[in-house]
């Protein structure tokens, strides 16, 4: 849901397995060093659930929004097309606002600007303000998308597998639930406005947790000494190895999962089935992902080696891949249970990112690497199966284009299957 990195990047000194983490690392400024919490766990789930819900009550009223705003088809693809945009681009500036502010003081403002694009391009009659403000509440996803593996690693370092089980599953419900049900809200509201402005309500919820989290961070920060507020090492994942194999490994299952939400219900409306029930089988890729998030997770923080997860997610996928193009028709939930399974390699990655750092610092910083280098590739899913299928009006081509995209994942996933730390890459 690749092609490899650009030769400016180069490769570090040969890998070294490092030794056990540190009993305790700094944390990066103005952070406080509290661990745990219910009031953050409160928190981290509340803005997961915002993570693509915005996102996918776009997708499921965008015939309205285009009727009702006069979208010319080259602004509805632009607006398609802006989730992975802005994961890429303002994803990337999270690590320099760490730097400056506390991590709920950031988050705070993210979601606040997560509620007023979607209450903005609600109201607005205009094309170009429907694009900005729904710029702007992608900005707050983005932000919000690197900062959660860092604060599972700052506040739950002895739990991250279930944390992040917990708030990837948090993830999928908000995804589901927007998608199933931003038309029937429409249509009861007489409205596409209202199918899509509901979500800011939700927004706002997540911002209340870390308003007191953020007011205790900053004065946790104007109590400490300079000392503790010195800011570490920067570390920097694009000069490392390890950086770009966890890029490459997010990009490429973000692609295929893009593809599939993308194209998986017109691949069964092409081998027959009805329209309501190719949507309910694309919802079924949806729906069976839950458990695998939760479990997935926990599954990869007891384990000493990755491999047989990677080599695992590989398996179910191929067989789906494999089966959609023999037999879309007679074996239609065996392959979505498959693409299910196989799909756990977003709350895989998610994990990973916090067993690849030692501290905090390096895991935002990770994150924000893996994630917006990652979108980058990712954008090239949708676009290129729909140039294959167009092409050749068939499934076959798209399908072995998203067998070689599953390879190139797989020999990522290896890099990264072993355990070591992206701050003894220098």
């Amino acid at each position: 849901m690749t092609p490899p990195p650009p030769p400016t990047a180069t490769a570090p000194t040969a890998d070294v397995t490092p030794g056990p983490a540190p009993a305790a690392t700094p944390d990066p400024p103005g952070v406080s060093p509290a661990r745990g919490g219910l009031l953050v766990l409160v928190g981290m789930l509340l803005v997961a659930l915002n993570l693509r819900a915005a996102v996918t009550s776009l997708g499921a009223l965008l015939d309205e929004i285009r009727v009702g705003l006069g979208l010319s088809g080259t602004m509805a693809g632009l607006v398609t097309t802006l989730p992975t945009i802005a994961f890429a681009g303002l994803g990337a500036l999270t690590p320099w606002l760490v730097r400056r502010w506390a991590a709920p003081r950031v988050l705070v403002l993210a979601m606040i600007a997560l509620a007023a694009g979607q209450v903005l391009r609600a109201v607005t009659g205009s094309a170009a303000v429907f694009v900005l403000t729904s710029a702007l509440a992608l900005a707050g996803i983005a932000v919000a998308n690197i900062l959660l593996p860092m604060l599972v690693k700052q506040h739950f370092p002895h739990r991250t597998g279930l944390v992040t089980g917990a708030y990837t599953m948090a993830l999928t419900v908000g995804t589901t639930v927007a998608a199933a049900s931003a038309v029937p809200v429409a249509h009861a509201f007489g409205s596409w406005r209202a199918g899509l402005g509901v979500w800011a309500g939700l927004a706002a919820l997540a911002v209340i947790p870390w308003v007191p989290l953020a007011l205790r961070a900053r004065a946790a920060r104007r109590a400490a000494t300079p000392a503790v507020v010195a800011a570490p090492a920067r570390v920097r994942p694009g000069r490392t190895r390890l950086g770009w194999a966890m890029a490459v490994y997010f990009g490429a299952q973000s692609l295929s999962g893009y593809a599939i939400m993308g194209w998986l219900a017109q691949l069964f409306r092409d081998a027959g089935y009805r329209p309501e029930a190719a949507g309910l089988l694309l919802a079924g890729v949806t729906a069976l992902g839950v458990p695998v998030a939760l479990t997935m997770p926990a599954l990869a923080g007891r384990l000493a080696t990755l491999r047989p997860l990677v080599l695992s997610l590989t398996a179910f996928s191929t067989a789906a891949y494999v089966g959609l193009a023999l037999a879309p028709r007679g074996l239609a939930p065996l392959w979505v249970l498959l693409l299910a399974l196989g799909q756990g390699a977003f709350p895989l990655i998610l994990t990973t990112i916090g067993l690849r750092a030692r501290t905090a610092e390096g895991t935002v910083a990770l994150s924000a690497f893996a994630q917006s280098t990652g979108y980058v590739i990712a954008a090239l899913g949708p676009l290129l199966v729909g140039i294959l299928y167009e092409a050749t009006g068939g499934w076959t081509a798209p399908l072995g284009f998203l067998l070689v995209a599953l390879a190139v994942q797989t020999t990522a996933g290896m890099v990264i299957a072993r355990p070591r730390y992206i701050e003894d890459e220098r």
